[in-house]
Protein backbone atom coordinates (compact mmCIF):
# COMPACT_ATOMS: atom_id res chain seq x y z
CA UNK A 1 0.00 0.00 0.00
CA UNK A 2 1.48 3.44 -1.02
CA UNK A 3 1.06 5.98 2.00
CA UNK A 4 1.17 9.52 2.43
CA UNK A 5 2.15 10.86 6.11
CA UNK A 6 4.26 14.09 7.56
CA UNK A 7 7.74 13.36 7.78
CA UNK A 8 9.59 12.53 10.57
CA UNK A 9 13.44 12.27 11.71
CA UNK A 10 13.81 8.33 10.72
CA UNK A 11 13.14 9.48 7.24
CA UNK A 12 16.61 11.28 6.85
CA UNK A 13 18.38 7.88 4.83
CA UNK A 14 15.82 7.66 2.60
CA UNK A 15 15.66 11.56 1.93
CA UNK A 16 19.22 11.57 1.00
CA UNK A 17 18.72 8.93 -1.05
CA UNK A 18 16.23 10.44 -3.07
CA UNK A 19 18.12 13.41 -2.55
CA UNK A 20 20.43 11.84 -4.75
CA UNK A 21 18.08 10.80 -7.48
CA UNK A 22 16.90 14.24 -8.23
CA UNK A 23 19.68 16.09 -10.11
CA UNK A 24 20.20 19.65 -10.57
CA UNK A 25 17.21 21.83 -10.14
CA UNK A 26 15.77 20.52 -7.46
CA UNK A 27 16.66 23.59 -5.14
CA UNK A 28 14.74 22.40 -1.72
CA UNK A 29 16.03 18.79 -2.16
CA UNK A 30 19.80 19.45 -1.70
CA UNK A 31 21.99 16.20 -0.94
CA UNK A 32 23.03 17.85 2.20
CA UNK A 33 23.06 15.86 5.41
CA UNK A 34 22.18 19.03 7.89
CA UNK A 35 19.74 21.41 5.66
CA UNK A 36 17.34 17.76 5.40
CA UNK A 37 18.06 17.33 8.49
CA UNK A 38 17.11 20.68 9.84
CA UNK A 39 13.73 21.32 7.70
CA UNK A 40 13.00 17.73 8.95
CA UNK A 41 13.15 19.41 12.49
CA UNK A 42 10.84 22.59 11.46
CA UNK A 43 8.42 20.95 9.75
CA UNK A 44 7.72 18.75 12.78
CA UNK A 45 8.10 22.20 14.84
CA UNK A 46 5.06 24.03 12.63
CA UNK A 47 2.72 20.87 13.64
CA UNK A 48 3.71 21.82 17.16
CA UNK A 49 3.35 25.34 16.68
CA UNK A 50 6.76 26.44 17.56
CA UNK A 51 7.48 28.50 14.95
CA UNK A 52 6.21 32.15 12.92
CA UNK A 53 4.30 31.87 9.96
CA UNK A 54 7.69 32.86 7.97
CA UNK A 55 9.10 29.46 9.04
CA UNK A 56 6.63 27.48 8.44
CA UNK A 57 6.42 24.44 6.10
CA UNK A 58 4.97 21.16 5.84
CA UNK A 59 6.93 18.27 4.09
CA UNK A 60 5.00 14.71 2.76
CA UNK A 61 6.65 11.62 2.73
CA UNK A 62 5.45 8.95 0.14
CA UNK A 63 5.79 5.36 1.71
CA UNK A 64 5.44 2.01 0.13
CA UNK A 65 4.08 0.07 3.31
CA UNK A 66 5.41 -3.44 1.91
CA UNK A 67 8.79 -2.30 2.16
CA UNK A 68 8.79 0.19 4.86
CA UNK A 69 10.85 2.75 2.21
CA UNK A 70 9.85 6.29 1.69
CA UNK A 71 10.00 6.57 -2.25
CA UNK A 72 8.98 9.95 -2.76
CA UNK A 73 8.17 13.66 -1.16
CA UNK A 74 6.26 16.90 -1.60
CA UNK A 75 6.01 19.92 0.41
CA UNK A 76 4.36 23.44 1.23
CA UNK A 77 5.48 26.82 2.56
CA UNK A 78 3.13 28.36 4.60
CA UNK A 79 4.70 32.87 3.84
CA UNK A 80 7.79 33.00 2.19
CA UNK A 81 9.58 36.12 1.81
CA UNK A 82 9.17 36.84 5.72
CA UNK A 83 11.99 35.93 6.78
CA UNK A 84 14.39 36.60 3.78
CA UNK A 85 13.71 37.76 0.58
CA UNK A 86 12.24 35.88 -2.48
CA UNK A 87 13.33 36.48 -5.65
CA UNK A 88 11.27 36.15 -9.07
CA UNK A 89 11.87 37.19 -12.69
CA UNK A 90 8.44 39.32 -14.04
CA UNK A 91 8.00 39.52 -17.72
CA UNK A 92 6.79 42.78 -18.70
CA UNK A 93 7.18 45.23 -21.53
CA UNK A 94 9.23 48.61 -22.43
CA UNK A 95 7.85 50.50 -25.48
CA UNK A 96 10.78 52.50 -27.80
CA UNK A 97 8.88 55.28 -29.46
CA UNK A 98 10.06 58.16 -31.37
CA UNK A 99 7.24 59.71 -33.17
CA UNK A 100 10.11 62.19 -35.91
CA UNK A 101 11.33 58.67 -36.79
CA UNK A 102 8.01 57.06 -37.17
CA UNK A 103 9.32 54.11 -34.64
CA UNK A 104 6.84 52.47 -32.37
CA UNK A 105 8.93 49.26 -30.86
CA UNK A 106 7.62 47.40 -27.84
CA UNK A 107 10.33 45.13 -25.69
CA UNK A 108 9.95 42.36 -23.41
CA UNK A 109 11.94 42.44 -20.60
CA UNK A 110 12.78 41.01 -17.05
CA UNK A 111 12.92 42.40 -14.10
CA UNK A 112 13.64 41.31 -10.47
CA UNK A 113 10.95 41.52 -7.85
CA UNK A 114 8.99 39.80 -4.61
CA UNK A 115 5.67 39.93 -5.48
CA UNK A 116 4.85 36.63 -4.10
CA UNK A 117 6.01 37.61 -0.73
CA UNK A 118 4.31 36.40 2.28
CA UNK A 119 2.32 33.42 -0.22
CA UNK A 120 2.75 30.58 0.38
CA UNK A 121 4.48 27.68 -2.05
CA UNK A 122 4.05 24.55 -3.58
CA UNK A 123 7.35 23.03 -3.52
CA UNK A 124 10.35 20.21 -3.16
CA UNK A 125 7.98 17.65 -4.73
CA UNK A 126 9.97 14.36 -6.01
CA UNK A 127 9.36 10.55 -6.53
CA UNK A 128 12.11 7.96 -6.99
CA UNK A 129 11.63 7.01 -10.84
CA UNK A 130 11.32 3.66 -9.78
CA UNK A 131 7.68 4.65 -8.72
CA UNK A 132 6.98 6.51 -11.75
CA UNK A 133 3.63 4.53 -12.51
CA UNK A 134 0.51 4.08 -11.64
CA UNK A 135 -0.68 7.33 -9.79
CA UNK A 136 1.84 7.60 -7.63
CA UNK A 137 2.83 11.08 -8.79
CA UNK A 138 -0.81 12.43 -8.48
CA UNK A 139 -1.05 11.00 -4.98
CA UNK A 140 2.32 12.59 -3.81
CA UNK A 141 1.64 16.10 -5.66
CA UNK A 142 -2.05 16.33 -5.43
CA UNK A 143 -2.00 15.41 -1.37
CA UNK A 144 -1.17 19.13 -0.92
CA UNK A 145 -4.53 20.61 -1.92
CA UNK A 146 -6.50 18.02 -0.19
CA UNK A 147 -4.02 19.32 2.89
CA UNK A 148 -4.83 22.95 2.63
CA UNK A 149 -8.32 22.17 1.92
CA UNK A 150 -8.45 20.83 5.31
CA UNK A 151 -6.70 23.23 7.30
CA UNK A 152 -7.15 26.61 4.98
CA UNK A 153 -6.54 28.56 7.85
CA UNK A 154 -2.83 28.14 8.31
CA UNK A 155 -1.94 29.21 4.80
CA UNK A 156 -2.07 32.23 2.89
CA UNK A 157 -4.59 34.03 -0.13
CA UNK A 158 -2.23 33.15 -2.63
CA UNK A 159 -0.77 30.23 -3.83
CA UNK A 160 2.16 29.44 -6.34
CA UNK A 161 4.56 26.82 -7.22
CA UNK A 162 8.12 27.39 -8.98
CA UNK A 163 8.43 24.81 -12.57
CA UNK A 164 11.78 23.36 -12.87
CA UNK A 165 12.94 24.74 -16.05
CA UNK A 166 14.96 23.72 -19.10
CA UNK A 167 18.06 22.12 -18.91
CA UNK A 168 19.88 19.80 -21.48
CA UNK A 169 21.24 16.21 -20.59
CA UNK A 170 24.43 17.24 -18.77
CA UNK A 171 22.51 19.91 -16.69
CA UNK A 172 23.63 23.07 -18.13
CA UNK A 173 20.49 25.51 -18.42
CA UNK A 174 21.08 28.05 -21.24
CA UNK A 175 19.24 30.68 -19.70
CA UNK A 176 21.38 30.42 -16.60
CA UNK A 177 24.67 30.79 -19.07
CA UNK A 178 22.90 33.87 -20.74
CA UNK A 179 21.94 35.82 -17.62
CA UNK A 180 23.01 34.73 -13.90
CA UNK A 181 26.55 33.20 -14.95
CA UNK A 182 27.52 36.89 -16.40
CA UNK A 183 26.63 38.15 -12.60
CA UNK A 184 27.67 35.35 -10.70
CA UNK A 185 31.12 33.52 -12.51
CA UNK A 186 29.85 30.52 -10.77
CA UNK A 187 27.97 27.50 -12.70
CA UNK A 188 24.44 26.26 -12.65
CA UNK A 189 24.85 23.60 -10.45
CA UNK A 190 26.92 25.37 -7.83
CA UNK A 191 24.41 28.14 -8.08
CA UNK A 192 21.52 25.88 -7.42
CA UNK A 193 23.04 24.14 -4.44
CA UNK A 194 24.22 27.54 -2.41
CA UNK A 195 20.14 28.51 -3.09
CA UNK A 196 19.17 25.19 -2.28
CA UNK A 197 20.79 25.24 1.23
CA UNK A 198 19.94 28.91 2.25
CA UNK A 199 23.01 30.56 0.98
CA UNK A 200 21.05 33.06 -0.75
CA UNK A 201 22.68 36.55 -0.12
CA UNK A 202 24.79 36.53 -2.73
CA UNK A 203 21.53 36.89 -5.18
CA UNK A 204 20.88 40.20 -3.18
CA UNK A 205 24.06 41.24 -3.52
CA UNK A 206 24.75 40.28 -7.43
CA UNK A 207 21.30 40.29 -9.20
CA UNK A 208 20.93 42.78 -11.56
CA UNK A 209 18.94 46.23 -10.63
CA UNK A 210 17.71 46.87 -13.46
CA UNK A 211 15.37 45.66 -16.38
CA UNK A 212 16.94 42.91 -18.48
CA UNK A 213 16.15 42.73 -22.36
CA UNK A 214 15.10 39.63 -23.39
CA UNK A 215 16.14 40.19 -27.03
CA UNK A 216 19.67 40.86 -25.97
CA UNK A 217 19.95 37.19 -24.79
CA UNK A 218 21.05 34.24 -26.90
CA UNK A 219 17.95 32.30 -28.64
CA UNK A 220 18.38 29.28 -26.21
CA UNK A 221 17.95 31.79 -23.53
CA UNK A 222 14.76 33.74 -25.05
CA UNK A 223 13.21 30.24 -25.48
CA UNK A 224 13.43 28.77 -21.83
CA UNK A 225 11.71 31.38 -20.79
CA UNK A 226 8.56 30.08 -19.39
CA UNK A 227 9.51 26.36 -20.46
CA UNK A 228 9.64 23.54 -17.73
CA UNK A 229 12.47 20.94 -18.08
CA UNK A 230 10.93 17.72 -19.90
CA UNK A 231 10.71 15.72 -16.78
CA UNK A 232 8.77 18.54 -15.69
CA UNK A 233 5.66 18.84 -17.91
CA UNK A 234 3.74 16.06 -16.07
CA UNK A 235 4.06 18.09 -13.07
CA UNK A 236 2.83 21.04 -14.82
CA UNK A 237 -0.13 19.25 -15.93
CA UNK A 238 -1.30 18.03 -12.99
CA UNK A 239 -0.84 21.47 -10.63
CA UNK A 240 -2.96 23.24 -14.05
CA UNK A 241 -5.56 20.77 -13.80
CA UNK A 242 -5.78 21.74 -9.91
CA UNK A 243 -6.12 25.34 -11.13
CA UNK A 244 -2.73 27.25 -10.94
CA UNK A 245 -1.50 28.72 -14.10
CA UNK A 246 1.19 30.92 -15.56
CA UNK A 247 0.97 35.01 -15.26
CA UNK A 248 4.72 35.61 -16.42
CA UNK A 249 6.41 35.50 -13.25
CA UNK A 250 10.08 32.67 -13.83
CA UNK A 251 12.65 31.67 -11.61
CA UNK A 252 16.24 33.68 -11.77
CA UNK A 253 17.81 30.60 -12.33
CA UNK A 254 16.54 28.32 -15.00
CA UNK A 255 13.79 30.71 -16.43
CA UNK A 256 11.24 27.80 -15.39
CA UNK A 257 7.43 29.12 -14.99
CA UNK A 258 5.96 29.80 -11.73
CA UNK A 259 2.38 29.11 -11.45
CA UNK A 260 0.20 30.50 -9.22
CA UNK A 261 -4.04 30.52 -7.93
CA UNK A 262 -5.96 32.02 -5.71
CA UNK A 263 -6.62 29.72 -2.88
CA UNK A 264 -9.97 29.71 -2.18
CA UNK A 265 -10.47 29.08 -6.19
CA UNK A 266 -8.31 25.42 -6.25
CA UNK A 267 -10.55 22.67 -6.86
CA UNK A 268 -9.61 20.53 -3.68
CA UNK A 269 -10.75 23.77 -1.74
CA UNK A 270 -13.82 23.98 -3.61
CA UNK A 271 -14.94 20.62 -3.89
CA UNK A 272 -13.30 18.53 -1.66
CA UNK A 273 -16.12 16.57 0.52
CA UNK A 274 -16.37 15.30 4.17
CA UNK A 275 -18.01 11.51 4.55
CA UNK A 276 -18.48 9.22 7.48
CA UNK A 277 -16.96 5.58 6.58
CA UNK A 278 -18.31 2.26 6.65
CA UNK A 279 -15.46 -0.12 7.39
CA UNK A 280 -16.24 -3.79 5.39
CA UNK A 281 -14.06 -6.84 5.97
CA UNK A 282 -13.98 -7.62 2.59
CA UNK A 283 -15.66 -4.90 0.41
CA UNK A 284 -16.86 -5.27 -2.76
CA UNK A 285 -13.86 -4.57 -5.74
CA UNK A 286 -14.91 -1.60 -7.21
CA UNK A 287 -12.31 -0.69 -10.16
CA UNK A 288 -14.88 0.84 -12.56
CA UNK A 289 -15.00 3.61 -9.70
CA UNK A 290 -12.56 6.43 -10.14
CA UNK A 291 -9.60 6.91 -7.96
CA UNK A 292 -10.28 9.00 -4.73
CA UNK A 293 -8.22 10.91 -2.74
CA UNK A 294 -8.83 10.21 0.90
CA UNK A 295 -7.25 11.92 4.31
CA UNK A 296 -8.15 11.68 7.89
CA UNK A 297 -8.18 15.21 8.82
CA UNK A 298 -6.09 14.61 11.30
CA UNK A 299 -3.68 17.62 11.90
CA UNK A 300 -0.81 15.89 13.97
CA UNK A 301 -1.21 12.35 12.67
CA UNK A 302 -2.30 12.88 8.66
CA UNK A 303 -2.48 10.15 6.25
CA UNK A 304 -3.92 9.93 2.90
CA UNK A 305 -4.06 7.23 0.29
CA UNK A 306 -5.78 6.25 -2.76
CA UNK A 307 -9.51 4.77 -3.10
CA UNK A 308 -12.14 4.04 -5.74
CA UNK A 309 -15.11 5.32 -4.49
CA UNK A 310 -18.75 7.47 -5.79
CA UNK A 311 -17.52 10.91 -5.08
CA UNK A 312 -21.15 11.31 -4.91
CA UNK A 313 -22.03 9.05 -2.45
CA UNK A 314 -23.11 9.42 1.41
CA UNK A 315 -20.97 7.62 2.72
CA UNK A 316 -17.52 5.56 2.05
CA UNK A 317 -16.80 2.07 2.63
CA UNK A 318 -13.14 1.12 3.05
CA UNK A 319 -11.10 -2.09 3.88
CA UNK A 320 -9.65 -2.65 7.47
CA UNK A 321 -6.30 -2.45 5.97
CA UNK A 322 -7.23 1.11 4.30
CA UNK A 323 -9.25 2.13 7.78
CA UNK A 324 -5.99 0.90 9.50
CA UNK A 325 -3.71 3.20 7.59
CA UNK A 326 -5.43 5.93 7.77
CA UNK A 327 -6.18 5.94 11.68
CA UNK A 328 -10.00 5.99 11.38
CA UNK A 329 -13.08 3.62 12.84
CA UNK A 330 -16.34 3.41 11.24
CA UNK A 331 -18.57 6.32 11.74
CA UNK A 332 -15.45 8.79 11.40
CA UNK A 333 -15.52 11.37 8.46
CA UNK A 334 -12.94 11.56 6.22
CA UNK A 335 -11.71 13.73 3.12
CA UNK A 336 -12.56 12.67 -0.32
CA UNK A 337 -11.72 14.52 -3.61
CA UNK A 338 -11.57 12.52 -7.39
CA UNK A 339 -7.85 12.31 -8.04
CA UNK A 340 -8.78 13.20 -11.91
CA UNK A 341 -11.01 16.41 -12.07
CA UNK A 342 -12.98 15.41 -15.52
CA UNK A 343 -13.47 11.54 -14.81
CA UNK A 344 -16.92 10.52 -15.26
CA UNK A 345 -18.51 7.11 -14.15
Amino acid sequence: MMIIRPVEQSDLPDLLVLAGKSGVGLTSLPKNEQTLATRIARTICTRQGEVPPGEQGYWFVLEDTVTGRVVGVSALEVAVGLSEPWYSFRLGTLVHASKALGVYKSMQTLTLVHDYTGSSELCTLFLDPDYRHGSNGKLLSKVRFLFIAAFREHFSRKLFAEMRGYSDENGNSPFWDSVGNHFFSIDFAKADYLSGTGQKAFIAELMPKHPLYVDLLAPGAREAIGSVHPHTMPARTVLESEGLRYNGYVDIFDGGPTLDAEIDDLRAVRHSRLLPIVIMDHPCAVPHLPQCLVANDNYHHYRALLVHADPMSDQLPLSLDAARALGVVSGDRIRLLPLIPQEKF
